[in-house]
C-alpha cells in the first residue's frame, strides 16, 4: 500500500449500524468495499439492499457485495473492524483469511485491550489505531438509522507516524459523505474516548438512567467523579485527557435533560451482553493503586459483573 492514489481494496467487517454506515458511505464514494456478513443479513441485504438514513443524506445500494466466512477472499488492503468487543475472537477467525502481508486493520472498537488481541494474532505491524464517533442502529428491516450530527472515522499509525497506508485511506475516504480523518495521536485520541465512554457507560448503568436523569437527581458530582477517576488512570499511562478533552467530557455528563445514555445500559435492559469487561473491567485493571475513597469505577465494574453472572445463571438454568 505505497501509493496514495492506488485504489484500496475495504472488507468490513458486518453490515450493521457502524459498519453498514461507514462501508455504505465508502462504496457510494466508489471505493471497492465487501462486506463480510452472516448468511441471514446477506439475504437481508440482497432482498432490500443496504439502506442509510441519514440528515447528511440518505442512500440505498442496491446490490452491495457481500461474501461470508468460507469465502472471504482476499487478501484486502483494509480490514476494517467494528464488532462487539464480546465477538472480537469469532471477528478474528472470520478477517483471517482476508489478511496478507500488506493488509492494514482498522479496528473501531472502544478501548485497548482489542489492540493487544490483534496484535497477538496479525502482528502489530498490520493493526492502525482507530475510532469513530457515530449513533446509529438497525431498524427491524435492517435500514442503518443515523441518530446524530457526527458521523467521524479517525485513524493513524499508533507510533505516529504519517505512513503512506493512513494517506491512501484517507485519500480513499476523502470523497465520502462522512468525516474521515488522519491522525498523528490516535493512541491518546483513543484514551480519551475510552475514558469518556468508562464513565457514560459507568454511570448511566449504575444510576439506571441518562445523563438528563442523573442530572435532575443531583448526581452529576458522581458522574463527574467517575470520569476523574477514569482520566487518572489514563494519565498514569501517560494519556491525560488533554483540556479540551476533558472540558468536553465533564461537561457531557452535566447537561440537563441530555438524552445520552450508554449502549451498555440498553444491552442491560434488553438482557443482552455487554462490553463490560473491554470498557469497564480492563480500565480498572489498568488501575495502579489503590484510590482515595470509594472507587466508582469499581462499583460500575461490579455492577456490570453482577448482571452479567445473573444472566449466565438464567441461562444455564433454563437450559436444564
Amino acid at each position: 500500500m505505497n501509493d496514495a492514489r492506488r485504489d484500496l481494496r475495504f472488507l468490513v467487517l458486518g453490515a450493521g449500524a457502524l459498519g453498514g454506515y461507514f462501508g455504505a458511505r465508502l462504496a457510494d464514494a466508489g471505493r471497492d468495499v465487501t462486506f463480510l456478513v452472516r448468511p441471514r443479513r446477506a439475504a437481508q441485504l440482497a432482498a432490500t439492499g443496504l439502506v442509510v438514513q441519514s440528515r447528511h443524506g440518505d442512500l440505498t445500494l442496491p446490490a452491495p457485495r457481500c461474501v461470508g466466512a468460507e469465502a472471504v477472499g482476499g487478501p484486502y488492503d483494509v480490514v476494517i473492524v467494528g464488532c462487539k468487543a464480546y465477538d472480537l475472537d469469532a471477528a478474528i477467525d472470520a478477517i483471517a483469511p482476508a489478511i496478507g502481508p500488506t493488509t492494514a486493520i482498522l479496528p473501531l472498537l472502544n478501548g485497548m485491550q482489542h489492540l493487544d488481541v490483534l496484535s497477538a494474532r496479525f502482528g502489530a505491524e498490520r493493526v492502525l489505531g482507530g475510532l469513530c464517533l457515530i449513533s446509529a442502529t438497525l431498524d427491524d428491516a435492517g435500514r442503518v438509522l443515523h441518530l446524530n450530527d457526527l458521523h467521524e472515522l479517525t485513524f493513524g499509525e499508533r507510533d505516529g507516524t504519517r505512513s503512506a497506508r493512513v494517506a491512501a485511506i484517507e485519500a480513499a475516504c476523502a470523497p465520502a459523505r462522512m468525516t474521515a480523518r488522519a491522525s498523528d495521536a490516535i493512541v491518546q485520541e483513543m484514551w480519551e474516548k475510552w475514558v469518556f465512554i468508562a464513565s457514560a457507560a459507568g454511570a448511566t448503568c449504575l444510576l439506571r438512567g441518562a445523563v438528563g436523569d442523573i442530572v435532575a437527581a443531583g448526581a452529576t458530582d458522581l458522574a463527574q467523579g467517575l470520569y476523574d477517576e477514569c482520566a487518572a488512570i489514563a494519565a498514569a499511562h501517560g494519556h491525560a485527557p488533554r483540556a479540551e478533552a476533558r472540558e468536553r467530557g465533564r461537561g457531557a455528563l452535566a447537561v440537563a435533560g441530555s438524552p445520552i445514555m450508554a449502549s451498555m445500559l440498553r444491552d442491560i435492559e434488553r438482557g443482552a451482553p455487554t462490553e463490560g469487561t473491554h470498557i469497564l473491567g480492563d480500565l480498572l485493571a489498568r488501575r495502579t493503586g489503590a484510590p482515595g475513597g470509594v472507587s466508582l469505577l469499581r462499583a460500575a465494574d461490579a455492577h456490570v459483573r453482577t448482571y452479567e453472572a445473573r444472566r449466565a445463571r438464567e441461562a444455564a438454568a433454563a437450559a436444564r
